[in-house]
């Protein structure tokens, strides 16, 4: 984890520790105890954990048994459980999430769209989704790691673009790393 205590400072260009990103996160989403959250991409769990804090059950998915390993070791609150999923394509019943966290996954997936598309779909009307991503620059550093390294790069207007049964709550930039709260709206048969 010290790659990821120390990321978003290197990326902001400012002290910005886990504390601070968890009281961002804590602020804006305001997760209650039982609520049910999917941490897509956990990685080594931060999100997990800061929500199984809260008492929210987890669902902590990842595309890597290693990350998976790693997180479990870190985070042991018995409100988390781990999967080894694709979440471009999950199976995940509809619905079936208060929550959805994303702390920089969406840079990595191969199909970003359809990666949004599916952390939508298994949002419940009424819930909430967090972002946190490396926003497009257009720099030649990103060029270099689009190409070479697979990354994707994005501005807010395209994540909205992709999630048009959500709302925009709030944008937040701190030097290229970019955190968006959404809300799922009730469809017209649903309530909230």
């Amino acid at each position: 984890m010290l790659w990821r205590a120390q990321s978003l400072t290197l990326l902001s260009g400012q002290p910005f520790g886990l504390e601070r990103e968890r009281a961002l996160f804590l602020g804006q989403c305001r997760p209650q105890a039982a609520e049910r959250w999917l941490d897509a991409g956990t990685s080594a769990g931060f999100y997990a954990g800061v929500l199984a804090a809260q008492g929210c059950a987890v669902l902590a998915a990842d595309l890597s048994p290693a990350m998976l390993r790693e997180g479990q070791r870190r985070e042991t609150s018995p409100l988390i459980d781990w999967a080894l999923l694709n979440l471009e394509s999950s199976g995940l019943p509809d619905a079936s999430f208060d929550g959805v966290t994303v702390g920089a996954t969406l840079n990595e997936t191969n199909d970003p769209a359809r990666f949004l598309g599916e952390l939508a779909r298994v949002l419940r009307p009424g819930g909430q989704l967090w972002l946190m991503y490396v926003a497009r620059t257009g720099g030649p550093g990103q060029t270099a790691l689009s190409t070479l390294g697979g990354l994707n790069f994005f501005d807010p207007a395209w994540t909205g673009l992709q999630l048009p049964q959500l709302r925009r709550r709030m944008a937040f930039r701190s030097g290229n790393v970019q955190f968006e709260h959404f809300l799922k709206e009730a469809g017209p048969d649903t309530d909230l």
